[in-house]
């Protein structure tokens, strides 16, 4: 499933590498949410590929709207929400479909490395820490669930949202919350945990994800938007925790120290910035 709005270009490299995976039993879906241009329907109807389908909004959903509607469209058992601009290298697929068969779990995540806007391999901060913090795993790949897993994911989100491959009955009988657009993923992963379900992590590096500063969530968290949402977030979580008796979990979640230490190092860049907000970043750093 592939939810679009924004780069053609890099919408085409993204649709390309599924195109070009080893493993070619799959369906690409594309699901336009109303972008002003005719390429990508032009680019899309001119192949001749039926495993491709091309789809476009009636009107624009957002991204979590859109997320939601490619999920009431998945078929197969398994499907991954693919990135607009990221890249799965030839093998990702194939290295799902084996993981898939080797452990019994609900989510899939493989090794990832990060892309800039052209191309070329980087390790920004936030990826040197999401590193730093990932659980270490003997090859290729062990299962994580329940409080460790959760526990390790408030205290940095390591997943790649894009990269991970999803067992459709779980997500459809969870389904994303409403009302995210930053947290979505991890609020899904985390709801499903919750609910019994794990994880297998995966050492093969097997996807490209592409980090650029115009993201949604990037443009976010100089306004504040995304910290705000993060806060409530975590807090809504810590009850949850305390409910389940997760006790470690639940303190890790209140703190979101990753998260205060993020702001604080986008401090600079949104007072600098037309659209920042020091002061919200300073907001969430202390509360």
């Amino acid at each position: 499933m592939l939810p679009y709005y924004g780069d053609v270009d890099q919408m085409k490299q993204a649709a390309q590498s599924v195109l070009d995976q080893t493993h070619r039993d799959f369906r690409l879906v594309v699901i336009d949410d109303g972008y002003p241009d005719p390429e990508p329907r032009r680019w899309f109807e001119a192949m001749t590929d039926d495993r491709v389908t091309y789809l476009r909004n009636e009107k624009n959903l957002g991204a979590n709207g859109n997320y939601r509607k490619a999920v009431e469209l998945v078929e197969a058992e398994w499907f991954v929400m693919m990135g607009a601009d990221d890249v799965m290298r030839p093998g990702y697929l194939a290295a799902v479909a084996t993981a898939v068969e080797r452990f019994d779990v609900d989510i899939v995540q493989p090794g990832v490395e990060v892309i800039d806007e052209n191309g070329v391999r980087v390790l920004p901060l936030v990826d040197r820490i999401k590193r730093a913090i990932t659980p270490r795993v003997t090859p290729p790949g062990e299962v994580l669930g329940g409080e460790r897993l959760a526990a390790s994911l408030m205290r940095g989100d390591w997943a790649y949202f894009p990269s991970l491959a999803w067992r459709s009955e779980t997500v459809r009988r969870i389904g994303f919350r409403q009302g995210l657009d930053v947290v979505q993923d991890l609020a899904l992963i985390l709801d499903i945990v919750k609910q019994g379900g794990s994880m297998a992590l995966l050492t093969d590096v097997v996807f490209d994800y592409r980090r650029h500063s115009q993201s949604d969530s990037s443009v976010r968290a100089l306004d504040g938007r995304r910290f705000d949402e993060e806060r409530d977030f975590f807090n809504t979580e810590a009850r949850s925790f305390d409910a389940l008796g997760w006790r470690r979990a639940a303190r890790v979640a209140r703190r979101h120290l990753t998260s205060r230490l993020n702001a604080a190092s986008l401090l600079i860049k949104a007072a600098k910035a037309d659209a920042g907000s020091p002061r919200a970043l300073l907001r969430h750093m202390f509360r």
